[in-house]
C-alpha cells in the first residue's frame, strides 16, 4: 500500500525532473494521516523537497499530482492539506487488488526475498545450575520470536544457547550436590549458605546416589568434581526438555568449558593484546574499554592468574564473528545491564561496528491470580519454573502473553485469565478469530471456491480489515528491524477486534450469491494472516475451539 504510493509519487518526482532538468527525487514518507477523515494515506514529499526543487510545497504538491500516473484507478482522492501535505484516498479498485494479491501469495504473504546477512540470536543461556524459571520463558519466547520474525524477514538465522558450564558456580554445584548426600546420610552440619538450596538439589543428591550405587554415603571432597559434571547434565537434560515443550529449540548449545579447552580464550586476549588494547595494572590484565565509550577499563585476569567472566565472554562474542555472523542479538535479564557497554567495546575493538551487537534486556515477570500476586515459596532458592507456568497454562497462552509487551517492560502475568476461554484472554482472542473463519467455511461450502468478484466489498469495515491485512508484509519488515516481535501480537489483537466486529455486523454466508463469495474470501484472508502472525509468535491457530 504505501510502497506503491511512495513509487507512484517517486515516477511524478522523475517526470517533473526530467521536463525541468530539476534534481533527483529524494527522500519522503508515506503514512497513515492520525485522522482518518484525511484519507488512507498521507505523503510529505511536497513539504520535504520543496527546498531540492526550489519551489513552494504546496506548488510542488500540485506539480506531482499533475503527474501522478493513475490509470489503473488506484486512487480515488488526492488533496493538498495545510502547508503542503498530499492526502491519498484509495478506491475500491485499489483495496480488490490487494486483497487478491495476499490471497494469491498464500503462506508467502508477508515473506521478503534473502537479504545476504547471517544472523545470530542467542537467548536464556541460564546457567544449568537450576531450572529454568519464569523469566527465563519469557526470555526464551522473546528470543524464538525474534529468530522467526527475521526468517520471514529474509535473514538467515541460527539460534544458540550459551551454556556457562565452567567457572565457580559449577564447583559450587558440585559442592550443594556433596552436602545434600551427606545431609541424606544423616550429617547434621549446617548447608553451607553459598551453596544452591533450591529442593532440586536435593533431588539431584538422589539422583547422583542411583547413578552410582558405589558412592559413599558419606562421599569424599573429590567426588564433588564428578557430582558438578553429574548435576549439570542432568540439569541442562531438564532445560532441553522444558524448552522442547514450549516450542523453543535451538540449532546449537555452545559449551563455555569448550573456549578454555580449544585455547580460544587465550587467542581473543592475543588478538586484542595485538591491537594493542590491553595493559598490565598491578599484576592484573586490563581491556582498555574507555577507549569505546564504556565508563572504566575491564579486568580480564586477576593479579591472581584467574580469568573473569568477562574474558569469557569476550572470547565468546569474538568465536561468534569468526563463524561469520554480521549480527549478533543477545537476549539477556535486565540484571544485565551494565554489562552492555563493556560487551560493545570489545565487539568495536575487535574491529567491527558496535552496531552489529544488538541487545535486548528483558523485564521481570510479576505472576498473579484473578489480579493478585502468585506468593514465591519461602524456601531458600525456590521460585515458579517455567515448567510449573506451561503445566497450568499451555504453552501457546504463555508465549502469547510473554510477547504482549516490550521486553523492556516489567509483565504482569495472570495465570486464571491466560486459561480463561473469554474475550479477555488476548491468546484465546485472536485464536478464535481464524477458528471463527474456519467454521465459517465449513458452513459455506462451495460458495467459499472459485474467483469471488472483490469489488463488492465497499463497507467501511471491510476496507479497514483489508487496509489492516495489507499492513502485514510492513509490520514484518519493521517488527524485525527493530527487535520487537511484542509488535505482532499488538497487530494480531487489532486483527481479531476488527474482524470479531465486522462478524457481527454483517452477514457473511447469507449475504447473497455474489457478496457471500467475496466476504468469505477477506475472512479466508483474515484466516491466513492470523496463523502466519501466531506462527511468528510460535503459537497455534487451531481449527476449532
Amino acid at each position: 500500500m504505501k510502497k506503491m504510493l511512495a513509487d507512484k509519487i517517486n515516477q511524478a518526482l522523475a517526470a517533473l525532473s526530467a521536463e525541468t532538468g530539476g534534481p533527483a527525487p529524494g527522500v519522503f514518507t508515506v503514512e497513515e494521516p492520525r485522522d482518518p477523515s484525511h484519507g488512507h494515506l498521507a505523503a510529505n514529499a511536497a513539504l520535504v523537497l520543496a527546498k531540492t526543487f526550489r519551489t513552494a510545497p504546496r506548488k510542488l504538491a500540485e506539480d506531482i499530482l499533475a503527474r501522478l500516473d493513475n490509470r489503473e484507478g488506484w486512487i480515488e482522492k488526492a488533496e493538498i492539506a495545510g502547508p503542503g501535505f498530499i492526502n491519498f484516498t484509495l478506491s475500491v479498485a485499489w483495496w480488490a487488488e490487494a486483497l487478491a494479491a495476499l490471497l494469491t501469495a498464500g503462506d508467502d504473504y508477508g515473506r521478503r526475498p534473502p537479504q545476504g546477512r547471517r544472523i545470530m540470536v542467542e537467548f536464556v543461556s541460564a546457567n544449568p545450575t537450576g531450572p529454568l524459571h519464569v523469566g527465563h520463558g519469557r526470555g526464551a519466547a522473546i528470543g524464538d520470536a525474534l529468530a522467526r520474525l527475521l526468517e520471514r524477514a529474509g535473514y538467515e538465522v541460527s539460534r544458540e544457547y550459551y551454556v556457562n558450564d565452567a567457572g565457580r558456580q559449577m564447583s559450587i554445584l558440585g559442592r550443594s550436590v556433596l552436602a545434600r548426600i551427606r545431609e541424606l546420610a544423616g550429617d547434621d552440619a549446617p548447608f553451607p549458605e553459598n551453596h544452591y538450596q533450591g529442593g532440586y538439589i536435593r533431588d539431584l543428591a538422589r539422583a547422583a546416589l542411583a547413578e552410582r550405587p558405589d558412592l559413599p554415603a558419606r562421599p569424599p571432597e573429590e567426588e564433588a568434581a564428578w557430582l558438578s559434571d553429574f548435576a549439570a547434565d542432568r540439569i541442562r537434560a531438564g532445560m532441553e526438555n522444558d524448552l522442547a515443550a514450549f516450542g523453543v529449540k535451538y540449532d546449537h548449545w555452545f559449551s563455555e568449558a569448550s573456549l578454555y579447552a580449544e585455547g580460544q580464550v587465550e587467542k581473543a586476549l592475543e588478538t586484542l593484546g595485538g591491537l594493542g588494547f590491553l595493559y598490565e595494572h598491578e599484576g592484573a590484565l586490563f581491556f582498555r574499554s574507555t577507549a569505546f565509550g564504556d565508563d572504566r577499563d575491564r579486568v580480564l585476569i586477576k593479579s591472581n592468574g584467574e580469568k573473569t567472566y568477562f574474558a569469557a565472554d569476550l572470547a565468546y562474542h569474538w568465536n561468534k564473528f569468526r563463524r561469520g555472523f554480521d549480527q549478533l542479538i543477545d537476549v539477556w535479564g535486565s540484571d544485565h545491564h551494565g554489562y552492555v557497554a563493556r560487551m560493545k567495546a570489545a565487539v568495536e575493538a575487535l574491529g567491527h561496528s558496535p552496531e552489529a551487537l544488538s541487545v535486548l534486556l528483558v523485564q521481570f515477570v510479576n505472576l498473579a491470580r484473578d489480579g493478585r500476586p502468585v506468593a514465591m515459596s519461602t524456601r531458600a532458592g525456590e521460585f515458579v519454573t517455567l515448567r510449573e507456568v506451561l503445566d497450568e497454562v499451555g504453552p501457546d497462552a504463555a508465549r502469547f502473553i510473554f510477547l504482549t509487551r516490550s521486553p523492556d517492560t516489567t509483565l504482569e502475568f495472570d495465570l486464571n485469565l491466560a486459561k480463561a476461554q473469554t474475550k479477555d484472554n488476548p491468546v484465546y482472542y485472536v485464536q478464535y478469530a481464524g477458528a471463527r473463519v474456519e467454521s465459517l467455511i465449513r458452513q459455506a461450502g462451495g460458495l467459499a471456491d472459485g474467483r469471488p468478484d472483490l469489488s463488492l466489498l465497499t463497507q467501511p469495515e471491510e476496507t479497514a480489515l483489508i487496509k489492516h491485512l495489507s499492513a502485514f508484509p510492513e509490520l514484518v519488515e519493521t517488527a524485525a528491524r527493530k527487535r520487537e516481535p511484542h509488535q505482532v501480537t499488538a497487530y494480531l489483537t487489532t486483527l481479531a477486534r476488527q474482524f470479531h466486529y465486522y462478524y457481527g455486523r454483517h452477514p457473511i454466508v447469507n449475504s447473497g450469491p455474489g457478496l457471500a463469495p467475496a466476504r468469505l474470501a477477506l475472512c479466508r484472508a483474515v484466516r491466513l494472516v492470523t496463523r502466519l502472525g501466531l506462527g511468528l509468535l510460535g503459537v497455534s491457530s487451531p481449527d476449532k475451539m
